[in-house]
């Protein structure tokens, strides 16, 4: 039976793993909410001032199974012969950004790396200024080549190539640059020589001519350029671009494929395309990476959007939280379409230098195209569960407003959590107001875990300390439109840490869901330490969230919970965790293992 303890502090745990949930808000006072009868569920506080733990920054904040170099800063992956090869962008010199060339790192599994030498580096005119983003394509013959943007002296922007010197290594440690580069300038009328960057994959169309779409300013809007070339070294400029759009922020990063909806099997851009598929198309803009679904029109040479809309505040997103210049491939070796992002550190850039290391990769994640054919989806690759140990359950938890039920016996600084919530009635669903989309973080700060609603907030509860000071809250908020049921996601990061200078804001997003249907929401947590990346609706809203909490490099214990702040009762028919060991994860040998 559940157990509600109103004005207990510090939180306690009895066996049965229930308890009353203490959430100290921002509001300053002496009580904040409650049930009607008298008792205080939510107890208000003055939030506590922060402190600077000893040590300030500490090395508990590295991750264990997350993809990041030994050290300094990071930022084209593909399947060949064997082997996943992740490059990336690499400052050899500091945690900051500068001096960027492409590390190199290689696996068998996704989940362990070895590190190898910089695959490219900036020593020629057309890259001296950096080798920046770019991709990898297979032409025929399995010949891979790399096309990737380069900065000359003065900064300008070009796309260069560049080939294996020895295919026969299976590491494919070396790589020599094309004679003729850059291979493509941005030398046309309307384009702007300092915005134009981010190749993509190329494919062939039905013409058997490759085409590519480079990032770019065509007459000062945002657009995907659009290239072809018969040999993948000599491009012209197509006249038009793949799609553009009248906001004058660049496109970074744009990225292009093709779904079939209802289908997780991958697509290879390059192949017969099934009939019924549609096609992404991914940017990274206003510091957040958004998606299209729509067609490519084969006698246009364009992608047409489903649904055009011109507010970029209610594009869709790949993920709400801190994650950026993602990159997809598709996986030959497992015919699906795996799609990785960038996750950038939200501590202080002294913070950065002490540590030695700055960024990471989000864990890679298997994407597709929902059933009906309006969203993408994702959900870890599969692999990544090869590292669960000690795995605990828990089978038909009732929680009532105000419970929280302790995760126990796991590891709460690296632990994979899968929970399923139903609902008890879907009758107490509070009034939805559409304004909320051009601005869900916001509804998250306004509505937070600690402010009752008819059907939530409802989650989780993770890096939490003893007496609850520092936690981090990942919960869902059910509201009634006119015609659907909208489920708000947040991965609130207003307390995660006593710690100052610290970015720590309430992330969101919302999506639609047929509770009537289905009755029950899906959240899956993979906590690593200072990465937090969240799955709910099964892969709907995912939100990457940087953390550090005091207490994981003071006393280095912490809690996770499961709880319900909402009217209505919620049921937890299965509630399964577990301990992630620790990744193999450029440490072993290779040129970075420092």
């Amino acid at each position: 039976m559940a157990q509600a303890w109103a004005f207990l502090l510090p939180v306690l745990v009895f066996g049965s793993y229930m308890t009353s949930l203490f959430f100290p808000t921002y509001i300053s006072g002496p009580l904040c909410g409650g049930d009607g009868g008298g008792r205080s569920l939510f107890l208000c506080a003055q939030a506590p001032k922060d402190q600077d733990p000893s040590p300030a920054v500490s090395t508990m904040y590295k991750t264990a199974f997350h993809f990041q170099p030994a050290k300094n800063w990071m930022n084209g992956p593909m399947y060949f012969n064997g082997f996943y090869h992740e490059f990336y962008q690499y400052n050899l010199n500091g945690p900051i950004f500068g001096d960027i060339v492409w590390g190199h790192s290689v696996s068998t599994d996704l989940v362990n790396w070895i590190g190898l030498e910089p695959a490219l580096v900036r020593d020629t005119p057309s890259d001296i200024d950096g080798c920046w983003t770019g991709s990898v394509t297979i032409l025929p013959g399995g010949k891979p080549v790399i096309i990737y943007t380069g900065g000359d002296k003065d900064q300008h922007q070009a796309q260069n190539i560049a080939f294996p010197k020895n295919r026969s290594d299976p590491y494919l440690r070396e790589w020599i640059k094309a004679a003729n580069n850059p291979v493509l300038r941005p030398d046309e009328p309307g384009m702007n020589s300092i915005e134009f960057r981010d190749p993509t994959t190329g494919w062939i169309g039905p013409d058997g001519l490759w085409r590519m779409a480079v990032g770019g300013e065509l007459n000062g809007y945002s657009a995907a350029l659009l290239y072809k070339s018969e040999d993948f070294l000599n491009w012209t400029k197509v006249d038009h671009p793949l799609y553009s759009h009248n906001g004058s922020n660049m496109w970074e990063c744009p990225d292009f494929f093709a779904v079939l909806p209802g289908n997780n099997a991958g697509l290879d851009l390059s192949a017969a395309i099934p009939q019924g598929a549609k096609h992404a198309l991914k940017m990274s803009v206003d510091s957040v990476d958004k998606y299209m679904i729509g067609v490519y029109d084969l006698q246009r040479d364009a992608f047409v959007p489903d649904n055009v809309v011109d507010d970029r505040r209610l594009w869709l997103r790949i993920d709400y939280g801190t994650f950026y210049a993602s990159k997809s491939f598709f996986d030959s070796n497992k015919n699906r379409r795996i799609i990785w992002g960038w996750s950038r550190e939200t501590d202080s850039p002294s913070d950065d230098l002490e540590k030695g290391w700055a960024g990471l990769h989000t864990i890679p994640r298997t994407i597709w195209l929902a059933d009906d054919g309006k969203q993408l989806l994702q959900w870890p690759v599969e692999e990544i569960e090869s590292l669960r140990t000690n795995e605990i359950s828990h089978q038909g938890i009732e929680l009532n407003k105000g419970d929280l039920f302790e995760i126990k016996e796991v590891d709460a600084f690296q632990a994979d959590v899968e929970i399923g919530f139903e609902l008890a009635s879907i009758d107490d669903a509070d009034p939805f107001d559409p304004s909320w989309l051009l601005d869900p973080e916001k509804h998250c700060g306004e509505a937070g875990a600690s402010v009752p609603g008819g059907i939530g907030p409802f989650g989780l509860v993770i890096l939490a300390s003893d007496n609850m000071d520092e936690h981090t809250e990942v919960y869902f908020r059910v509201y009634k439109s006119e015609e659907k049921y909208m489920v708000l996601m947040c991965s609130d990061l207003r307390r995660s840490s006593l710690r100052p200078d610290l970015e720590k804001p309430a992330y969101g997003g919302f999506f639609e869901f047929d509770l009537e249907k289905e009755r029950k929401i899906s959240l899956r947590t993979l906590i690593d330490r200072s990465a937090v990346e969240s799955f709910g609706g099964g892969g709907r809203v995912c939100i990457t969230s940087r953390v550090y909490p005091a207490v994981l490099a003071d006393v280095g214990r912490a809690h996770i919970y499961a709880f319900n702040n909402g009217s209505a009762t919620v049921r937890v028919p299965q509630l399964s965790a577990w301990t992630m060991r620790k990744a193999q994860v450029n440490v072993e040998k290779g040129w970075s293992a420092i």
